[in-house]
């Protein structure tokens, strides 16, 4: 049984009832401590699993010179948190680099030999850090038919609310992993407020999955845009015919969000 307070989020909390990061020492139980290693993603994308175990559940993906703070090793696997999002979970040694500076620039392309928002040094396709896009919808465009899946958060694929991330992201935002941190973001709004730009979520908490719930973005009044299975990609809808389908599928009626 997981012995953590209820003030902490497992999934953004790197400790476990036998080991925790030293700076959770007095806040969180376990049985020791440790400093983490930070590491490099090296890789251009590379998956991030709930168990040791590779063929887990993907929960997220690291981005090739994102900073994944290690504070495990079980055999050709490390366990520890994403620093740019938070996910703690489990990854390949393989696909990690000695951390050794910050880099300086960000890719803006989503056709670039890395991804969108990946964390490099190289001057083609990308940007200073700090140099940021101005509208997260225009951005999404950019990602339109980028095929769906789950625990993606790249140009390369995405789920619904790693496409609203990276969105963000590109623009300087803060970007939640998952769609329950994402319903939380800016303030509330109604629907017939919406504009382009604000972000919908149909939340779905009933437990036994590790997604939350539906994320988009309002494209115009009638429309969003959004990563979806149904369609099987980064595509733009009517509202109406996505909200009756979330509905029918048991999600939360869709809250809106102003950034």
């Amino acid at each position: 049984m997981n012995d953590l307070s209820t003030d902490f989020d497992p999934r953004t909390t790197l400790a476990r009832p036998d080991l925790a990061a030293q700076g959770l020492e007095g806040r969180v139980r376990a049985e020791a401590f440790r400093a983490t290693e930070p590491m490099r993603g090296g890789v251009p994308v590379a998956d991030i699993h709930t168990e040791a175990d590779p063929t887990s559940e993907r929960i997220d993906q690291l981005l090739h010179g994102e900073i994944f703070d290690v504070l495990d090793r079980r055999g050709g696997r490390v366990w520890g948190q994403a620093r740019r999002d938070g996910t703690v979970g489990w990854m390949d040694a393989a696909d990690l680099v000695p951390y050794r500076a910050l880099p300086t620039r960000r890719i803006t392309s989503a056709k670039s030999a890395l991804p969108l928002n990946a964390l490099t040094d190289e001057v083609l396709d990308s940007a200073p850090i700090g140099d940021f896009d101005a509208d997260p919808v225009a951005v999404a465009e950019r990602l339109l038919g980028v095929p769906h899946s789950l625990g993606a958060r790249s140009s390369v694929a995405t789920d619904c609310s790693g496409l609203v991330q990276q969105a963000l992201y590109a623009c300087g935002l803060p970007g939640p992993r998952r769609s329950d941190g994402q319903a939380r973001l800016g303030v509330a709004i109604s629907r017939d407020q919406a504009r382009r730009g604000d972000i919908i979520v149909w939340l779905n908490l009933s437990g036994g999955q590790s997604w939350t719930g539906h994320s988009a973005f309002i494209l115009d009044e009638t429309r969003v845009i959004h990563a979806t299975g149904f369609h099987g990609a980064v595509t733009i809808e009517d509202f109406a015919g996505a909200d009756a389908r979330y509905l029918a599928d048991g999600f939360e009626p869709a809250v809106f969000r102003r950034l």
